[in-house]
């Protein structure tokens, strides 16, 4: 059996790698949340290569205005409102970040609107007030559901990406979406019990009887288990999906 003891330390399974050394840096990469950064990065890539032809620029541009916004500026956004990973960053070095990843994603999309048509206006309002109205709790909290989260972070990634190379959406561009908000859904059901367990469970007594009368201990650790090996699979899942659509129009 493995002691609860030997959980890697950290709000996080991917919090605080090894290999970086200094403190602050640690904290930084804990706030960008890797793992989910690139899952939403790759619901992205799934709208923009649903299909094809793929105009490349505005393929990198959309990546980069999503990473800006959701993995640099709506992540700090949600540490400063909180600090649930607990880190030491200054308030002043979150406020700096979501300014900087909002302002240039906004300046992205700007640039878009030459690019494609005046309609993607609507996409970068709703994309600032999803990252600043759910990380910050605006308005009383309204924005901030397990519904908005889904819609956002799964449904939306997808819906901007296409309309970016098309200029208009599909019917199976709705279809996508919906399968970027389920994949963020149970993101979300099992990340949510992974991150009590971290951060606000100290131990966990008891056992599993079984109907040969065995007794199997219940831990922190073999309750986390699962959770967090589900969670990666998941990342993984829409990373190969993303990979998948990219190669396909690209190698034929």
């Amino acid at each position: 059996m493995v002691s609860e003891s030997s959980l890697p330390e950290g709000p996080a399974f991917y919090a605080q790698p090894s290999f970086l050394t200094r403190p602050r840096w640690r904290e930084w990469w804990t706030v960008l949340h890797p793992p989910y950064t690139m899952l939403h990065l790759a619901l992205v890539t799934v709208g923009a290569c649903l299909t094809g032809p793929v105009n490349t620029v505005h393929w990198i541009a959309t990546l980069l205005a999503f990473f800006l916004a959701v993995g640099i500026a709506a992540h700090a956004l949600d540490e400063l409102n909180g600090r649930p990973l607990s880190t030491t960053i200054p308030a002043r070095q979150l406020i700096a970040a979501a300014i900087v990843g909002l302002g240039g994603a906004v300046a992205l999309g700007i640039a878009g609107l030459f690019l494609v048509n005046g309609y993607l206006a609507i996409f970068i309002v709703i994309g600032l007030l999803a990252a600043v109205g759910y990380n910050l709790e605006l308005f009383g909290g309204r924005l901030h559901t397990s519904l908005v989260f889904a819609l956002s972070w799964g449904a939306f990634p997808i819906l901007t990406a296409y309309f970016a190379q098309h200029g208009t959406l599909s019917l199976a561009s709705f279809v996508a979406a919906s399968f970027g908000a389920l994949v963020v859904k149970v993101q979300q059901v099992l990340s949510t019990p992974a991150r009590d367990l971290r951060r606000r469970v100290a131990s966990v007594e008891g056992s599993y009887l079984r109907v040969d009368g065995s007794r199997d201990p219940i831990t922190k650790e073999s309750l986390l288990r699962p959770y967090e090996r589900a969670l990666k699979a998941l990342c993984s899942m829409g990373v190969a999906l993303a990979v998948a659509l990219a190669l396909n129009q690209y190698i034929h």
